[in-house]
């Protein structure tokens, strides 16, 4: 069964004491008395703090190379040819 309300429910940014605040207008932390309005996790930079992204630069394409390496592999296999005409030749 659901507590009644309660207050919203905090965990202390101090000693991490979780609390509900009892609808009051400060919520302060029973075990060590920190401001919950005073959470660093709540403040946001000031805009003069603020890091701005840089832009992505562009991708520039790989410039693409003539294939010579397949042309030199298919010149040295023509020679085959050659060791199978020797091979006919002996008895």
């Amino acid at each position: 069964m659901p507590a009644k309300d309660l207050g919203t429910k905090h965990i202390c940014f101090k000693c991490g004491t979780k609390f509900y605040d009892l609808k009051k207008p400060e919520p302060l932390c029973p075990k060590c008395g920190a401001d919950q309005r005073q959470s660093p996790a709540l403040k946001s930079p000031a805009p003069s703090e603020r890091r701005q992204r840089a832009a992505a630069r562009p991708v520039e394409p790989e410039p693409v190379e003539a294939d010579t390496e397949l042309d030199e592999e298919v010149e040295e296999a023509e020679p085959d040819e050659d060791v199978a005409a020797e091979d006919e030749d002996e008895p």
